[in-house]
């Protein structure tokens, strides 16, 4: 049977990488095609290419058999190609109608056909069972709201083949299973669908079949069925890896409570919140889309400034009204969004894990000692296993993963001792979480207090001494490890009773 797709040998260099080598791949209608790999594997340079984002150097593109050229994004949604990037990218000031819309505007004359554009925009969002803010920039909606926004305005486009990159990522379980049942009708109507995801979990419900990249090159196909969850993950990494959660160490009966957070408010979304975290202790928070999580680690970081409530540490309260206070307090902040809330893309690896410590390494004439700023990232690219040519490479041209390694540097270089992780495996491979996991459990160990937020259920149940159950920016239950149940949270969350 004739494939829907087929990418045949494609090359890609840029400065010094080989990108890809030689990669082949086929899609058939109705076939979901998981491509999975380690970042910087190749995965979404492939699909950059079949976006029409980026040119191949070599290779062909098929459709139904004949070949065709994909030279700019627009060539590749008149072919039927939609594309779901891990990074979003939605104009922040335009509202969700308008995002979901733009490109194929209905038109009244020359100005936009509001109600016209609104009921195409509902009738999407409908499809899918997301209800979204109308009205307002989706630069002040949630990440996971945004995410959906960018789901539907794929969908729009009515697309024959379908690339999701890191689609479920934000996403709550609700949110994922509106999506699984969407991808099942997508495919029984014929549509292709690549589906990219470090969630190998996921594989079994939705995939068809599987194939591996690492290093720019096809290491393995295989239906999924044959395709053991291990020997995929040795395929990806090269070697065996434990991909289960490490063992959280005991917290220490006298343990200090590190961070005390009482009555923080910044309505709407943070009403009141309270709790405590102890030395060597992880809380998690979970919870729905929209629900106040994200809100209440940046209040207590002041990326957002709280209008009410106290934050202590070691039991001394600390006045924070701006992210330099929390910082210089001992309290740092990992963002759910690194491209824009963590990270200078246009700065090179040493001047992003510095900038926050440049007191540190001034002269006596008080200019910047670039080689010990130089000498201290590269401790961390060692450590953290960044990989990348050296501590002058632009962080823009890192993977994402690599890019979460560089946040994590910066604050690991600072005296921090409570540390706010907001996703903080979000769009990362299975091998950089193990290592990002075994980081966490060593920060505990040292000492330090952590919070943190993840819409992937399994991380918060096994990377948690406790769980925080979040709903409308109020703390409604809390859970100990042991009773902390996907049942016992997902009906927290959503204000029903556990089975």
């Amino acid at each position: 049977m004739t494939p829907l797709l087929e990418m045949r040998g494609i090359g890609k260099r840029f400065p010094g990488v080989r990108a890809l080598d030689d990669v082949s791949i086929t899609v058939q209608a109705g076939e979901v095609l998981a491509l999975v790999g380690e970042n910087g594997a190749g995965k979404s340079t492939l699909m950059k290419i079949l976006a029409g984002a980026l040119r191949a150097d070599s290779g062909e593109i098929l459709l139904d058999g004949r070949p065709v050229r994909i030279e700019s994004p627009r060539d590749a949604e008149r072919l039927g190609i939609g594309m779901i990037y891990q990074e979003l990218v939605l104009v922040p000031e335009l509202d969700a109608v308008r995002n979901v819309v733009l490109g194929d505007e209905p038109m009244r004359g020359p100005f936009l056909d509001e109600a016209r554009a609104h009921d195409r925009a509902r009738a999407a969002f409908a499809e899918l069972g997301i209800e979204i803010p109308f009205g307002v920039p989706v630069k002040h909606l949630s990440v996971g709201q945004q995410q959906m926004v960018e789901i539907v305005k794929a969908l729009s486009k009515r697309a024959r083949i379908l690339v999701m990159d890191e689609p479920s990522a934000a996403l709550t379980e609700p949110e994922i299973e509106r999506l699984f049942a969407l991808i099942k009708r997508l495919t029984a109507s014929g549509a292709g669908i690549i589906y990219i995801s470090h969630r190998l979990e996921e594989l079994p419900r939705i995939a068809d079949r599987v194939t591996v990249l690492r290093d720019g090159q096809v290491i393995e196909t295989r239906p999924l069925a044959a395709f053991p969850q291990d020997e995929i993950v040795r395929a990806m990494v090269g070697r065996r890896l434990d991909a289960h959660f490490p063992a959280l160490p005991a917290i220490a009966d006298d343990a200090p409570v590190m961070l005390e957070v009482r009555d923080l408010r910044r309505p709407p979304s943070v009403n009141g919140v309270s709790f405590s975290v102890r030395a060597g202790e992880i809380v998690g928070l979970a919870g729905l889309i929209g629900a106040g999580r994200t809100e209440i680690v940046r209040a207590i970081a002041c990326a957002d400034v709280p209008l009410g409530g106290t934050v202590a540490i070691e039991g001394r309260p600390v006045f924070v009204r701006r992210p330099s206070d929390a910082i210089a307090a001992g309290i740092v902040l990992v963002p759910e969004d690194r491209k824009t809330q963590g990270l200078v893309l246009g700065m090179s690896i040493r001047e992003n894990v510095t900038m926050a410590h440049l007191q540190r390494f001034l002269t006596r004439l008080g200019l910047i000692d670039v080689r010990r700023e130089s000498a201290q990232t590269r401790h961390f690219i060692e450590e953290l296993r960044i990989r990348a040519t050296g501590p002058e490479q632009q962080v823009g041209t890192l993977s994402g993963g690599t890019q979460q390694k560089v946040v994590l540097a910066r604050w690991l270089l600072g005296k921090a001792r409570v540390f706010l992780f907001d996703e903080p495996t979000r769009g990362i491979d299975v091998a950089a979480k193990a290592e990002i996991y075994a980081l966490m459990v060593e920060l505990l160990r040292g000492g330090a207090a952590i919070v943190m937020v993840s819409s992937e259920l399994p991380e918060v149940l096994g990377m948690s001494h406790r769980v925080l159950v979040v709903r409308g920016g109020r703390i409604v239950r809390e859970l100990s490890r042991s009773a902390a149940t996907p049942e016992a949270v997902i009906a927290a969350a959503a204000g029903g009773r556990a089975a």
